[in-house]
């Protein structure tokens, strides 16, 4: 089964609790709030204070992806805040196997996501530790971005290695994601899709835009 994740990135941040109920009664499986600090990524984004807000509106998976560097000093506020999930970078873990561990002891599940420049071959050794790989479609930063089409062989190779190993990790996949690269990826294993843009826009309902994308890959 393909999960749905609208990013929240994507929003309209003055109805921000109003659509996360929105996605849930679409029958989504879990909600992406993107944390950048201007340093990791080039944007600002969010706090645990909006974890902290969202948590007891809806009873979905809240996936928090840390965009940032050092995340091993804000694990237990995330966590505290609510998050079920938290996905740190590959690229800013100087000890990724140590953080994986550290996000496993407050009770939540770890996910490590890879840039498209990373090769998946980094999670080898950390592949027990690991709950979900993310693999960025796009360069992290910015929401609305083109869909990075390398991307699909990369997603086909780590399905193949995650074989191999005996380990069925789901793949998220995010960045550019609708309807039309969505089958891509799911045909290439991914199990997971990070939406912002093709789910909160003003073209349709976001009930109407989970649905689209729900269909291109069943």
């Amino acid at each position: 089964m393909i999960a749905i994740e609208p990013s929240i990135l994507a929003a309209d941040f003055t109805r921000l609790g109003d659509q996360a109920r929105e996605a849930e009664a679409a029958g989504v499986e879990g909600l992406q709030i993107d944390v950048m600090d201007g340093r990791f990524v080039p944007n600002i984004t969010f706090g645990p204070g909006v974890v902290r807000a969202l948590r007891p509106l809806v009873g979905l998976t809240l996936d928090v992806h840390l965009m940032i560097v050092e995340p091993e000093r804000y694990l237990a506020d995330f966590a505290e805040a609510g998050a079920d999930r938290l996905v740190v970078h590959q690229e800013a873990c100087l000890h990724l196997h140590r953080v994986l561990q550290s996000i496993h002891e407050l009770g939540v599940q770890a996910a490590v996501a890879i840039n498209p420049g990373t090769s998946p071959l980094v999670l080898e050794e950390v592949l027990d530790l690991t709950d979900v790989i993310h693999v960025m479609t796009v360069n992290p930063g910015f929401g609305g971005q083109t869909f990075i089409h390398s991307q699909v062989e990369k997603i086909r190779g780590l399905r193949q290695m995650l074989d191999e190993h005996g380990q069925d990790i789901p793949i998220a996949v995010d960045g550019g994601i609708d309807s039309t690269t969505a089958p891509l990826v799911a045909r290439a294993g991914a199990t997971v899709l990070v939406a912002g843009s093709s789910i909160y826009n003003s073209k349709a309902s976001v009930a109407e835009n989970v649905a689209a994308l729900r269909a291109s890959v069943t």
